[in-house]
C-alpha cells in the first residue's frame, strides 16, 4: 500500500513538474508572435496610405488637367465643340437675360465672344469694363463667328482695357480673321448708299432689310479703296440711347468718319460699331 502510494505520489510529481515547465516556453512562443503580427499590419497601413496618397495625386493632376487655362494661341488651336477654360478681361456687354449674358472679352493676345454665358443679374452688374474672369465653355463656331457657348465664369483678380487696334488696312484681307472679336478701329471710312424697302438711297437702314424702326440695330455700307463693307450698330450693345447710335442716324451719304467696335463675324466681318467720330 505504502509502495502504490509512493509510486502514485512519485507519478503526481513528475506529472505536476511537466505541466509546470511547458507553461513558460507556450508563454514565450505567444509573447514572440505578437511583434511579428504588429510589423505586418504596419506595414499594410503604410502600403495604403501610399496607395491613397498616390491615387489622390493622380486625381489632382487630372483635375488639373482637364482645367487647364489656355493661352489665347491654344484657345484659337482647339477644336470646335471642346471644352474651353479661358481668362480675359471684360470689354462689352452685349445684353442679359433669363440669367445669361452676353459679353465680349479680351486679354494682350486675342479676344473672345462668349454667348449666353450662365450669369446672375447681380453679377452681370459686377462685370465691369476691364474686370478679369475665368470662362468654362465650349468653343462653337455661328456663321463664321466663333464663340464660347454654354459657359458659366467667376470673377478673378485683373483689370485690362484694351486699346483699339486699326484693321484699315486689313480690311478685305485674309490675316484680319486672325483679329476676330477684337476691340479695332477704322480710318477714313466713306458712308455709301444702301437701299431701303422702295428702293431709295438712304445713308443706314433700321434691321438689315430696313424692316425696322428706331431701337432696332443700325445697318450701313461704308467703303475704303473702293470696297463696301457693311457695318452694325448692335441694338441691344449700344442702344438707341447712346452717341454711336444717334451719330449713325445723322449720317449723310458721303460723310467720312473714323469708327471703333468689336470685329464680329457674319459670313464675314460684320463690326458691331460702338463709337463714330467725323475722320480727322
Amino acid at each position: 500500500m505504502k509502495k502504490f502510494s509512493s509510486i502514485l505520489l512519485a507519478s503526481t510529481m513528475v506529472f505536476a513538474m511537466a505541466s509546470c515547465s511547458s507553461t513558460p516556453a507556450e508563454t514565450t512562443a505567444t509573447t514572440t508572435a505578437a511583434p511579428a503580427t504588429e510589423a505586418t499590419e504596419a506595414t499594410e497601413a503604410s502600403e495604403t496610405t501610399a496607395a491613397e496618397t498616390e491615387a489622390t495625386e493622380e486625381a489632382t493632376e487630372a483635375t488639373e488637367a482637364e482645367t487647364a487655362v489656355l493661352s489665347y494661341a491654344d484657345y484659337a488651336a482647339a477644336e470646335l465643340e471642346t471644352e474651353v477654360v479661358i481668362e480675359a478681361y471684360v470689354q462689352g456687354k452685349q445684353s442679359w437675360w433669363d440669367d445669361k449674358a452676353t459679353v465680349y472679352l479680351q486679354d494682350e493676345d486675342g479676344a473672345y465672344f462668349c454667348y449666353n454665358m450662365a450669369c446672375s443679374e447681380a453679377d452681370y452688374e459686377l462685370l465691369t469694363l476691364g474686370q478679369k474672369i475665368r470662362v468654362t465653355g465650349f468653343k462653337t463656331e455661328w456663321s463664321g463667328e466663333v464663340e464660347i457657348a454654354d459657359a458659366t465664369f467667376e470673377i478673378i483678380d485683373g483689370n485690362f482695357v484694351a486699346t483699339p487696334v486699326d484693321v484699315t488696312a486689313e480690311l478685305g484681307s485674309e490675316t484680319i480673321i486672325d483679329k476676330q472679336n477684337m476691340l479695332v478701329a477704322f480710318k477714313g471710312m466713306t458712308v455709301e448708299a444702301s437701299k431701303d424697302a422702295e428702293g431709295n438711297d438712304v445713308p443706314f437702314l433700321y434691321n438689315w432689310d430696313g424692316s425696322g424702326e428706331q431701337g432696332n440695330d443700325l445697318y450701313f455700307n461704308v467703303s475704303v479703296d473702293g470696297q463696301i463693307y457693311t457695318f452694325t450698330v448692335e441694338s441691344y450693345l449700344c442702344d438707341a440711347t447712346t452717341d454711336v447710335y444717334q451719330a449713325v442716324e445723322a449720317f449723310q451719304i458721303g460723310d467720312v468718319v473714323d469708327m471703333e467696335g468689336f470685329l464680329y463675324w457674319y459670313e464675314g466681318i460684320n463690326p458691331h460699331i460702338t463709337a463714330v467720330t467725323p475722320a480727322a
